[in-house]
């Protein structure tokens, strides 16, 4: 989750919060590739998760990646709870997953070479202290007193609060793992089409990406547990958001939508002040209960909109939030898929085409088919697997037409970095189905395999 934002200065006038968005404008040449990723930690010999501090931890990681890979450090007091280097940042969620939030790249061949120098460097410290990673939406065997709580001030708070407004929010934080991207857009109108497409399109990421069917050791019946696990969250800051397909959405609809998702803290001079459940609204006329007379900065709204957690969102760009945590392959597959749909307007014009027609309640089917059958879904006479085949199709023609090369030229494009998915759709499978296959049989029900078999 987001580190403390930095947005500027005091709110003076209502304008200034859509202009917030609308600052992220970019011309299409400095369009850029941002891809996050989460991954569990956990010790060799026991199979548990790491704890924050001791010899074989999370701290040890970040201290080995500062000390031996010159990544500068963040801290929140005396804890260390992230790092920074080159425009990316390695942070932690709330039960201790790894996360890289890469730098804003020009291809997906940066974004992978990032990708591989990432989990390189985690790997040399890892196996210095006896600890492995793995890439899965879910932790498969742990169970919720498992779960350390890291020591950030916006997890302690949004613990206790998470378990009155859903069922399924601690378990959001301390045991799910995704990886997503984020894309920039020119103007209102091409954010509006875009994040339409985001959203509509979103279940086809969780089906081609779904890898999490187990929970406490066993099979939970969904290919994406972790898809599951959103929608019992909080009904106030997730979903399919069906104004977005509203006429006239814009930046103020955003506006208006995001002061209506209830607070969780303001960040002061290092601390979180606790603001569960209080109103922005009301922030910005001075009479926020946490800090009575004082009014919102830029700062204070960025870090709001960090609270927001729909299937894509917007901040200055568009964050892709549908997809599980996964295997090397899927995180430079994950930007591949989105960057082809959405950075060459004749793909984005084809996948529009591909969704318009749709009414709210079709998109919102295929979410939760998405999250219980995979590419086997099939909502109102739409197969989900033939849907990602003509997604996938799509994404790659858009690639094509962006002609990025890489390896010094010998790579002419981008498109190899879906081949993944184009495995997934030539045999059906996708790899909560190949995990369901192996536990079934090679496994023998032993889940404590998946460690050795899928650690990165």
């Amino acid at each position: 989750m987001s580190i403390p934002q930095s947005g500027g200065g005091p709110i003076e006038r209502h304008e200034q919060l859509a202009q917030y968005l609308a600052d992220g404008c970019k011309p299409k040449e400095d369009w850029r590739i941002g891809t996050e990723h989460e991954k569990f930690g956990f010790c060799k010999d026991t199979l548990k998760p790491l704890p924050y501090a001791g010899e074989r931890s999370i701290l040890a990681v970040l201290e080995g990646l500062r000390d031996g890979h010159g990544w500068a450090p963040l801290t929140e007091g005396d804890n260390l709870i992230g790092l920074t280097k080159d425009g990316a940042n390695i942070s932690l969620e709330p039960g201790g997953q790894l996360e890289l939030s890469g730098a804003p790249l020009e291809t997906i061949h940066e974004t992978c070479d990032e990708v591989n120098a990432h989990l390189r460097d985690v790997k040399d410290i890892a196996d210095k202290i006896g600890v492995g990673f793995i890439g899965l939406g879910a932790a498969p065997v742990w169970k919720h007193e498992d779960m350390p709580l890291m020591p950030k001030g916006r997890y302690k708070l949004m613990d206790g609060y998470m378990q009155e407004v859903g069922t399924m929010g601690t378990t959001m934080m301390r045991r799910t793992c995704t990886v997503q991207v984020n894309l920039d857009f020119s103007s209102e109108a091409d954010m509006v089409q875009k994040l339409r497409v985001a959203l509509a399109l979103q279940p086809v990421a969780t089906a081609l990406f779904a890898n999490s069917p187990f929970l406490e050791g066993q099979p939970n019946g969904h290919k994406s547990w972790r898809a599951r696990v959103w929608r019992s969250l909080d009904a106030d800051r997730t979903g399919m958001l069906p104004f977005v397909f509203e006429e006239g959405f814009g930046f103020e609809a955003w506006v208006q939508y995001a002061l209506d998702v209830p607070m969780y803290f303001v960040y002061r001079n290092g601390e979180y002040i606790n603001a569960l459940g209080m109103s922005f609204r009301d922030f910005l006329k001075g009479q926020l209960p946490a800090l009575p007379g004082e009014t919102p900065t830029l700062s204070d709204w960025a870090d709001h909109l960090t609270t927001i957690f729909p299937e894509a969102r917007i901040k200055k760009f568009i964050e892709m939030r549908g997809a599980d945590g996964g295997p090397w392959r899927r995180l430079c597959a994950l930007p591949a898929f989105w960057v082809g749909l959405t950075y060459d307007q004749s793909a984005l014009d084809a996948a529009w085409d591909l969704v318009k027609a749709w009414d709210a309640e079709t998109r919102d089917a295929l979410r939760v088919a998405a999250s219980e059958q995979g590419l086997q879904a099939n909502v109102n006479g739409i197969s989900m697997h033939e849907l990602a085949r003509e997604a996938v199709a799509i994404s790659e023609s858009g690639l094509k037409a962006r002609a990025r090369p890489g390896a010094g030229g010998l790579v002419p494009d981008e498109t190899h970095f879906l081949n993944a998915l184009k495995d997934s759709l030539e045999t059906g499978k996708v790899p909560a189905d190949e995990l369901l296959e192996r536990y079934n049989g090679a496994w023998e029900g032993d889940l404590s395999r998946i460690y050795g078999e899928f650690a990165y």
